[in-house]
């Protein structure tokens, strides 16, 4: 199985295959808002960040929590440069 990045972008036809359902399904998800994603030209896009929150908001919290840790750490250490 493939993992989901957070900060990568997937097309719907990939979002569907990471997440094994049909097109009518992602079409479903999309239209009632349960999956979040931008359109680009006719295309959706759909950021990793948002298959992790509808697939498992434990993981997709921990991982906003060690980003957010870590952004500002690093603040913090550039924060006099």
């Amino acid at each position: 199985m493939s993992e989901i990045n957070p900060n990568e972008v997937y097309t719907t036809r990939e979002a569907e295959d990471l997440l094994k359902i049909s097109t009518s399904t992602m079409k479903r998800l999309l239209k009632k808002g349960l999956l979040r994603a931008n359109k680009v030209g006719k295309q959706y896009r759909i950021l990793g960040h948002e298959i992790l929150r509808l697939v498992s908001p434990d993981v997709d919290k921990k991982a906003t929590d060690v980003y957010q840790k870590t952004k500002i750490k690093v603040i913090d250490k550039t924060k006099n440069w």
